[in-house]
């Protein structure tokens, strides 16, 4: 069942995966659609699950489960990531790699393999304050309150 993301409870689970670029409005316009179909159809050994998803920066997906009527199991999980697989075939762009930083630059979110990033604080090029998107955050709690932080409350804080 699809609800809106923000009638989820704060113990939803999170998943994040942020594009290599930002999409289109019309990419976007095509893809809601495609996500709410997944979401609609997205079971857990046959049971409906309890599932949203919102689109930030025109470049974050966030899906959000409500775990509280069924958990994803490892099936219903691969599910959501060979989805996503099959957006990233679609918009050519890449969603699924950790190994990359998204962080803001001004109002722009600015996107990084990681090893560029470690260059750009080394040579002082972003400050402990600037804002990162911590992508490993597991609940909807986690995402609202840390998920864009200052590089020094996140793990990106090991770089400096």
């Amino acid at each position: 069942m699809v609800v809106d993301f923000s009638e989820l409870p704060d113990s939803s689970r999170v998943w994040i995966f942020q594009a290599s670029r930002g999409f289109s409005e019309d990419e976007l316009n095509e893809m809601k659609p495609k996500i709410e179909s997944f979401l609609e159809s997205w079971t857990v050994h046959g049971q409906s699950l309890k599932a949203g998803f919102e689109i930030r920066y025109k470049r974050f997906i966030v899906l959000g489960l409500d775990e509280s009527q069924a958990s994803a199991s490892g099936c219903s999980i691969d599910a959501s990531v060979h989805f996503i697989q099959s957006l990233e075939k679609e918009y050519n762009v890449d969603l699924l790699d950790k190994m990359n930083v998204s962080f803001k630059s001004g109002e722009f979110v600015a996107y990084k393999p990681l090893l560029d990033f470690k260059k750009m604080v080394k040579q002082k090029a972003v400050s402990p304050q600037t804002i990162v998107f911590n992508n490993l955050v597991n609940t909807k709690s986690e995402y609202k309150e840390f998920w864009e932080v200052p590089l020094t409350e996140s793990w990106h804080s090991r770089l400096l």
